[in-house]
Order: structure tokens, then sequence, then C-alpha cells
């Protein structure tokens, strides 16, 4: 061409470097090519629109999808773009390499790309020199593949930022492993550190709280949410010559700085520093910029992580008491509380310990309805409702109805959009140290349960009413108790006797185990009890509702001091061979006779012979009876069982304070009464009347029986 002549045209100057043009719009979904890029691809030598299915036919599938990538990644940072692409014949066999340079452009209307670009043909680079390992296909494409699917996973198994930041110090990327490595963060209108690696101690100091409008890179990055790539030393001293001394003396040769953006939001910065030279090929910066999305979406999980952490530790350490070392004369008390195995770490369960005049003090426990925040909420508000009206003097009954009052109001709106009717179930007991008296009321809460000084678990049923919140007009009727010296009182809710799918059956054949097994003080036995349902042992002792989701625990203990409570010094290390069980039923109670009737199954839960428990229960209920019947007076019951198991003997005693003997009678076949002695005479193995000085005992007694039936020799 001679001088002054017109320039060729562009197709005239690529169709002479054998290079072809093409043209992709992703909204119509059409592809034009030229005749030099239709040749290269397979087809005539003629130029051509294309639907994308007809070119992505002639690419390697893993080719096309790599273009995709590498578009939005260019799109991204505005640059061109750059992939080595493999022509398929219709045999799927490769008949050419080629690379294709392109610049994209999105339209945010159409929400559509379009892209032009060229064609060339070029030579497959050898395996494991420099040009294979800038090339897209062959071996560093699939390391790279596997490198971002190990990084993904590691990743995402951090739950923190500390974990996250040990995991990207430990990446080592295909080809080109950064030594250098820095996550910047933003507080308010400066960087900060986060962490780093490649880096002595004390390096980071300079690059602390600079403002985000210093000449850096890691603040341009922030600035802008676009990545910044410097090759060489020349590149960094060039485009930031304030801070390049800060860097300078780290030796390192190329940098990359890429957002960390989640949702739209840049929240700061990671630096990637080499030693050796790096060209940052589409390739290495479509690693980078993966592997800075899955740090920044890490990174926010952790943040969000720790954050709900230190949130639900405070409002744990808040809302539930620290008993401490307490002063009780001859009395020792522990708690435990365990939040629910996911989600929000604290819940509706809590415990709370409050002090009253003269000495006395009064164990609280309840559970408000629900997991979420709101039931936190209603047991933070309800426990402090609870020692206002304890602390004001109140008796039980009158505590719980004013706080079922309280939690009404708090949860019943005249809005239907804000109705959030909520209960709450609780157990209060008023206790007396020095006469070691329990005055109990009860709103919907499991009853307490006592374990003797002889190993004996009972459940002591109380009188109670409806949960908190449902009835503003409750009444909550008290239930005195007195604790023995040895004796142990559990108060929890029914995470404790439910977790692990059990029901409150199952449940309560558990913890009766572990409390009447256990030997050791209190602290260690509210492990136990804890440890029994979320230890590995718990594992194989699933219940029948398994897939039932957990519940939070909470438990209280109380223990006056005696032999086989373990408040002291030395634990008892063989308890007496004796049960005892003892109830009055008054004669305006005849309910009390459905309590004593479950008190006596309880005291021969593990009884050898099922007949004889319910023939003792049946006898029971028939001296009761004839008691109440027959007599003004009321009934009380006194029950041991003595010796070892498999050979022991129970005695069951009821009196009163009547002089009138029972006598045997004959009962014709229609009456209705008059059977409960010829019972006696049938199913005890022995019996008996005895007078007293004022009044008389009717009693029976059962030994043991065998496996087979037989009974044993008393």
């Amino acid at each position: 061409m001679r001088t002054g002549e017109p320039l060729p045209a562009v197709q005239e100057v690529l169709a002479a470097l054998a290079t072809g043009q093409w043209h992709w719009s992703t909204a119509t979904g059409l592809v034009t090519v030229d005749a030099e890029a239709a040749r290269l691809l397979g087809l005539p030598e003629e130029r051509a629109t294309l639907r994308e299915s007809q070119v992505r036919a002639r690419l390697h599938p893993v080719d096309w999808n790599e273009i995709a990538g590498v578009i939005q990644l260019a799109v991204a940072e505005g640059t061109l773009g750059e992939v080595r692409v493999r022509i398929m014949d219709e045999r799927g066999q490769v008949v050419r390499i080629t690379r294709s340079r392109f610049k994209p452009a999105f339209d945010p209307q159409k929400r559509a790309y379009e892209v032009i670009g060229t064609l060339q043909e070029v030579t497959e680079p050898t395996p494991g020199t420099p040009a294979g390992r800038g090339a897209v296909t062959g071996d560093w494409r699939r390391s790279r593949e596997a490198f971002l699917l190990d990084a993904g996973r590691a990743l995402a198994e951090a739950r923190s930022t500390a974990e996250v930041l040990r995991v990207a110090a430990g990446l080592s990327m295909p080809g080109f492993s950064p030594d250098g490595l820095a996550v910047f963060g933003v507080e308010a209108d400066r960087l900060t550190i986060i962490g780093h690696h490649g880096q002595d101690a004390g390096d980071e100091d300079p690059f602390t709280h600079l403002s985000l409008q210093t000449d850096y890179p890691a603040a341009e990055v922030v600035r802008t949410g676009r990545a910044v790539y410097l090759s060489t030393p020349e590149q960094y001293r060039s485009r930031y010559p304030v801070t390049w001394p800060l860097a300078a003396h780290f030796g390192r040769r190329s940098w990359a700085f890429l957002p960390l953006t989640v949702a739209g939001r840049t929240m700061g910065a990671w630096m990637a520093a080499f030693t050796y030279p790096v060209a940052f090929t589409p390739d290495e910066r479509s690693v980078l910029t993966t592997v800075a999305r899955m740090l920044a979406q890490a990174l926010s999980r952790a943040g969000a992580a720790e954050t709900q952490r230190e949130l639900t530790d405070g409002l744990q350490r808040s809302m539930l008491p620290t008993l401490g070392p307490q002063e009780i004369p001859g009395m020792s008390v522990a708690a435990r509380y365990v939040p629910t195995g996911g989600g929000l770490q604290v819940g509706g369960d809590w415990y709370d310990m409050i002090p009253l005049p003269g000495g006395r003090f009064a164990l609280v426990i309840g559970d408000v309805q629900g997991h979420d925040v709101r039931a936190a909420g209603l047991m933070g508000q309800l426990r402090i409702a609870l020692r206002a009206y304890a602390s004001e003097g109140h008796r039980p009954d009158a505590v719980l109805s004013r706080a079922s009052r309280f939690l009404h109001g708090m949860t019943d709106d005249d809005d239907p959009e804000l109705l959030d009717l909520r209960f709450a179930t609780c157990l209060y007991v008023e206790v007396d140290p020095a006469s070691a008296t329990l005055d109990v009321a009860r709103a919907g809460h499991p009853d307490p349960a006592i374990r003797m000084a002889d190993g004996t678990v009972l459940t002591r049923p109380t009188a109670g009413g409806l949960p908190l919140g449902i009835d503003p007009d409750a009444d909550y009727p008290t239930t005195r108790l007195t604790l023995e010296p040895g004796e142990t009182m559990l108060l929890c809710t029914d995470g404790l006797i439910e977790t692990g799918g059990h029901d409150l059956e199952t449940g309560w054949k558990r913890i009766r185990s572990i409390l009447e097994d256990h030997q050791g003080d209190l602290e260690a036995l509210s492990d136990a009890l804890v440890q029994a349902v979320h230890g590995p042992s718990s594992h194989h002792t699933t219940g029948p509702l398994a897939d039932r989701r957990e519940d939070d625990i909470a438990v209280l203990l109380l223990c006056r001091e005696g032999e086989g409570c373990g408040c002291g010094e030395t634990v008892t290390a063989v308890r007496p061979t004796v049960r005892r069980a003892m109830l009055t039923v008054a004669q305006d109670e005849p309910e009390r006779i459905a309590v004593a009737r479950h008190q006596l199954r309880e005291l021969l839960h593990d009884w050898i012979s099922a007949d004889q428990v319910d023939s003792a229960v049946l006898l029971l209920s028939e001296t009761l009876t004839n008691v109440l019947v027959h007599t003004d007076a009321d009934a009380l019951l006194r029950a041991e069982v003595h010796g070892e198991a498999g050979r022991r003997r129970m005695r069951v005693e009821v009196t009163d304070t009547s002089d009138d003997l029972p006598h045997k009678r004959r009962p014709g076949e229609l009456a209705s009464s008059g059977r409960g002695l010829m019972l006696i005479e049938l199913l005890a193995d022995t019996w008996g009347v005895d007078p007293r000085g004022e009044g008389k005992s009717i009693w029976f007694e059962l030994a043991e029986s065998a496996q087979d039936g037989s009974a044993e020799v008393p």
C-alpha cells in the first residue's frame, strides 16, 4: 500500500489476518458471523445469522459456559474478554482451537448483553508451559474448577470470622497462588484490616484506619466497587504514588484488589499479592473474582452468626439469674438452662430464685409458648413481673393470678393484625427453710418430683390452674408439702422430659433412673440430668417421637441437708432398702384417692409383677373409700417397700380416727358395696385391722412375685 492511499476496510484487514468477526445479542438470541468466522466454526464460508443453539452446537459445552462467565466478568470490570474455544464437528471431535476477544455491553432496560468480538485460529499450547497455564482449556481449567469447589466447600463450613480467614489463608490457587493476603473492612469512612496472612505482626499498622479518600487501591475498590489489578511495581507506583512507599518494602511484584460485595453492597476489599509477575488474564481474574464473592458471603455469614451469638448470650445472661453461692440454712439450690439445639439460643424457658421477707425465698420455673424472639421477650417481662409481685409479699396463689392477668394484657390486642396470644406454664414454690415447708402453686406446669433419702423418686401431684395468660381471672390453689431431711425436689420444664423424641411417660422413666442411681451433690446431679438428655448416650435412647422439634431445658434442684442428699462433704454410698410414701385424704377431698393411687404406682414403678401392682392399687382404693364412706374422719396413707429387688415386701396402711371397726359382709349379687374386706382377703398375702388408742389402722402386705408368678418367701 502506497503512502496517501486510503486505508482498507476493517473487514478486509481482519480477513487478511484470517480473523473473523461476530456479534451476539442475548435479547434476540441471534449471532451474526462474517464469512471468516463462519469458516472457523465449520460452516459455509459466507456471512450468516445463526441461532444461539446453532453456534452452541459447534462449540465445546465447557467453553460455551466459559464464554458466558467471562462476559459477565468483563462487564463487571469494564474490560475486554478473552477465551480459548474448541470447535467441534458433527461427531463431537475437536477440529481446531480458536481464540476470541470481545467487548461486551449490558443494557439494563432490556436486561440483555450485546457482544462484539473476533475469532482467530491458534495453536494449542503445550501443557505445563507458561502458555499452557494461561489457556482456558486443558489441565489448568480442570484444576481451577476443582479448586473452586474445594474453596467453596471450605468457606461454607467456616462458622466464624477467624475460621474464614484461616481458610482464605490456606487457599492454593491453581498456577498462581498468592503469598500475601489481607481482608479490609469499613468502619464509617475508614478502612480497617479484619485479618491478614503472609505479613509479620505489626506490618498492617500503616494501613489501619486509612481514609476511604486515600490514594490506595483498597480504598478505591471500596469507593467504586470495581477491582484493581496491578501486574508490575511500575503500575502500582504510577497509579498510587502516595501509598506506593508503604507497599514497596514487602517485595511483591503483582497485586489484585477485589471488592467484597454482598447483596449489592461493598463491605470491604480483599488483597492478593504475589512475589512473581502475574498478567491477570481473564481466567485468572475470573478465579480471583469468584473467590472474592465466596469470601464475602462467608464473612457475611460469619459476622451475622457472631452477632447473633453475642445477642443471644447477652439475652441469656440478662434474663436468667445467677444463683451463685446461696447462704440458705440447711438447704442447697442448683440450676441449669440449656437452649434448644438450633436457631435462637434463648427461648421461653426460665427459672428464678426470689428472696422474700423473713428468710424465706421463692423458686420459680416456667415456659412461655414459642421459640422465637417474641417468646424470649415475654419471658423476660413475665419474670420481672413475678419478682415484683412476690417482693410485694403476695402468697403463691396471688402471685400467679396477678401474673396471668399481666400476661393476658400483654398478648391481647384489639387489632387483629397485632393479635399474638401467648400462654406460659409456671410452677411457683415458696420455701420456708426453718420448717422446710413448700407452698406450691402451679399453672399448667409439670408437677414437682421428690427424691427421698432412700433414693425413691415420686412425683408429687399438686393442685393447679390454667397456664398463665389464658384466663385473666383464673384461680391457682396452693398445695403444701414438707421436704424431709435428705430429700431433693426437682423442678423442670417439659424439655428435660421430652427431648430426644420422648413423651411424658418414656421421658420420665429416663429421668427417674438418673435421679435414683445418682450419688453426688446437687451440681453433679444437675449435670447428670442434662447429660442424660443431651449427652452422647442420649442418641441411643431416642423416643417414639424422634422427629419432633427439640425444646429448651430449665432445671431447678432444692435439697434439704441430710443423709442421702449429698449436700454435705460426704455422700452416702449405700442407701437404705426402704421406700416410703405418706398422704392424707380429707373427707372433703375424695378426688385425692386418685392421687393416692398414683403415688402407690410411683412407689412400685419397678415391681416385678404388674398384676400385684394392680391388686395393691385396687385394695388401696377400697380401704380409702371405706374410710370416707363409713366414717367422718380423714384417712392417712402410709406405704412402705422393704428388702432387695426381687425379694421385696410392700405394706400399705390406712389409718383414721374412727373407733368403728370394719366387718366382713356377704353382699348380695346386686349389692353395690360391702366387698372391700373380701377383696383384701383374696388378694393380700396378709392383712389385719389394728385398734389404736384413738382410731384404727387397716393394713395389708404383698410379697414380690418372681417372673413365673410364684411368691417369694418373705
